[in-house]
């Protein structure tokens, strides 16, 4: 399995959890500003990395990257903040950033790598 289906996997996991954590803050904690934010950064994680697999060029496909690295950076800054704000438990946050730090490092490998092996072609 290549790094690209390896992230692909882990940002469709991670992105099914966030919008089961949305349903959760939107129901029961009645959040609909931060619930939006992190619904559309925590998915928009996977559908750049989905769209990173048909990129055109390398410069593309690391462009890609570069933005699912930019959305799960801002999907920590949210789910940090309904930490400390109380709306999720620390057990919750643990699992989440755990598997979000997991993404972040193989998305900066993949970045690092892909930049390493050469020119556009």
């Amino acid at each position: 399995m290549t790094h690209d289906n390896i992230l692909y996997e882990l940002s469709k996991k991670f992105a099914l959890r966030v919008i089961k954590l949305y349903s959760y803050l939107r129901d029961e904690k009645k959040d609909f500003v931060i619930s939006k934010q992190i619904y559309r950064c925590g998915t928009s994680i996977g559908a750049n990395i989905a769209e990173s697999m048909n990129a055109q060029s390398r410069a593309d496909f690391i462009s890609k990257l570069n933005i699912s690295l930019k959305e799960a950076t801002e999907t920590k800054y949210w789910l940090e903040l309904l930490c400390e704000s109380g709306n999720i438990s620390d057990t919750q946050f643990d699992s989440l950033i755990n598997d979000l730090n997991i993404i972040i490092g193989t998305l900066v490998t993949s970045i690092k790598n892909t930049k390493r092996n050469g020119s556009d072609e």
